[in-house]
């Protein structure tokens, strides 16, 4: 079992092309945890954003009647990729680790297999 600062240290190291990351509580939209981002890209900020990007899409999959479980949300820019990725494990409902990553980089498969590696090693 990991905590929120040892498993946020352990994505920003072992997932190649990191440049941010924060656990998020989206019923709030506050971040229990950053690390890494900067003056030029604000985790906090970016923290409350994201969780209306989660509500929405919940909302949505409600609205379609859909039945099933968001694992995760990518988002592509230019030279960035976002990558959130919902809770489930030991009933950790209403949090998200949010993924900030170097498009040239990054390698969007083993980002999104160590973070669920890291999710299941995750103690709140």
């Amino acid at each position: 079992m990991a905590n929120t600062e040892a498993s946020l240290k352990e994505a920003m190291s072992s997932i190649e092309g990191t440049t941010g990351v924060a656990l998020v509580d989206y019923t709030s939209g506050m971040a229990l945890g950053t690390l890494g981002g900067g003056k030029e890209f604000n985790l906090e900020v970016a923290a409350a954003g994201n969780t209306d990007v989660v509500r929405a899409k919940l909302r949505t999959m409600e609205h379609l009647g859909i039945q099933d479980e968001i694992e995760d949300i990518l988002i592509t820019l230019g030279t960035q990729y976002h990558l959130i990725r919902l809770l489930k494990s030991r009933g950790n409902t209403g949090l998200f680790l949010y993924l900030v990553l170097d498009a040239g980089r990054a390698n969007l498969a083993m980002a999104r297999h160590q973070l669920k590696k890291i999710e299941a090693d995750l103690e709140v």
